[in-house]
């Protein structure tokens, strides 16, 4: 997709300072945040004080390691800016030095896309992309309405240059970054190929929604809701779904390739299947938090959900709240296994630091970080085949 990845690499996958791209389908093994930037991402069980709050930038909570990370890291900076040097390239020294394997630094029209992400948008033309084995780069969707689908752009065509740079055999993210560039109603010529025509065509870029949340009526009595990233809003629209789906039918909730995001829309989400209870717990200063679901979800109705490696960060933390608490049947492969929250720690310049404050646990105190879950029912072949039949078991098909 040709929207930006919603949270930092681990250090060493994260390819300099340049904000990288994610395809959730591409680049499954590219890390995302538990994501808290701003206070009012919080879910309404959590505004209603039924738990402690979120993490929240404003309120000064971070680990003892997390503030000698900040120190340094601000420091660095800021005698960087003196010296009239880059304080984002000593600030992502520092962060390195830091031993963050999450940290990540962003210059300022940076965390802008970055936080743009997290709110659902992004600047592009409504392309998502593939490369293939003989290394093309191929359109695998077209969104509906963006500036690509006007043009006729379709899925299975071949995109063979950007801006008359050559796409064949360049990594899919260098295009990603190419199709985005830098704003709204600029425009950007792509090399189009379907079958033996080959064209070209100048799109103008828009401000897209990421359209983090599909809902799918399999059958009568299936629905599918793929949820790719937990932006704002996407947790309601899980809610909204599940609402709207026929009382008789099963849920099949789609995490695979999930790219994490904001702990608040996950914990909405997991308000959808729970009657209220415990979401999951976090540590700050080695003192344990709660999260809770908010009380009116359907607490009865049938629930798989499908995993895969690609399962991150938040996508993991619903998971394992619907796992623990008996709520659904996970299908699929491990999860990625990232249970550690980010937050932004403003720099000199305008910079962006985003250290770890704290670790997420499930219901059970199962600890997310290098160990991921382990599915109820480990498959790798035709997981959603797998998944529609113990859908059925459960009594969500006939």
């Amino acid at each position: 997709m040709s929207g930006p990845e919603l949270c930092p690499r681990p250090r060493g996958v994260r390819r300099g300072a340049a904000l990288a791209l994610v395809f959730a389908s591409v680049l499954v093994t590219a890390a995302a945040t538990n994501c808290l930037p701003r206070v009012e991402q919080r879910p309404p069980a959590l505004a209603a004080g039924t738990a402690a709050a979120p993490l929240d930038p404003r309120a000064g909570h971070t680990t003892r390691r997390g503030d000698r990370t900040a120190e340094d890291v601000t420091r660095a900076a800021a005698e960087a800016q003196a010296d009239g040097k880059s304080a984002t390239r000593a600030a992502e020294e520092a962060v390195g030095r830091s031993g963050d394997r999450w940290g990540a630094v962003y210059d300022k029209d940076q965390y802008a896309q970055y936080t743009d992400a997290l709110d659902g948008r992004y600047t592009g033309v409504g392309l998502w992309v593939v490369r293939t084995a003989d290394g093309r780069i191929q359109v695998t969707r077209v969104q509906t309405g963006g500036p690509a689908a006007r043009a006729g752009v379709q899925p299975g065509d071949f995109l063979r240059s950007i801006d008359h740079w050559s796409a064949d055999g360049q990594p899919v993210t260098e295009a990603v970054s190419r199709l985005r560039g830098d704003a709204a109603g600029s425009k950007v010529v792509v090399g189009l190929q379907r079958g033996s025509r080959s064209w070209q065509q100048t799109l103008d870029r828009a401000v897209l929604d990421t359209q983090d949340v599909a809902v799918e009526k399999l059958s009568a009595k299936v629905v599918m809701i793929k949820v790719t990233a937990f932006t704002k809003g996407s947790g309601e629209r899980v809610g909204a779904a599940v609402r709207q789906a026929p009382k008789d039918a099963g849920i099949l909730l789609d995490l695979r390739g999930n790219s994490g995001g904001l702990v608040g829309e996950a914990v909405t989400a997991a308000s959808a299947f729970l009657d209220g209870g415990l979401v999951a717990t976090y540590d700050v200063h080695g003192k344990q938090q709660a999260l809770y679901a908010a009380g009116d979800g359907d607490g009865a109705r049938p629930l798989v959900v499908l995993i895969d490696g690609g399962t991150m960060s938040a996508a993991e933390l619903l998971t394992g709240a619907l796992q623990d608490r008996g709520r659904a049947v996970t299908v699929g492969s491990r999860t990625f296994g990232k249970g550690s929250v980010q937050m932004p720690t403003g720099l000199a310049g305008g910079s962006v630091a985003e250290l770890t404050v704290g670790h997420y646990r499930t219901p059970s105190g199962h600890g997310l970080d290098g160990k991921g879950i382990t599915p109820d029912l480990p498959v790798t072949d035709r997981p959603l085949e797998h998944a529609e039949t113990v859908l059925s078991g459960l009594g969500g098909t006939s």
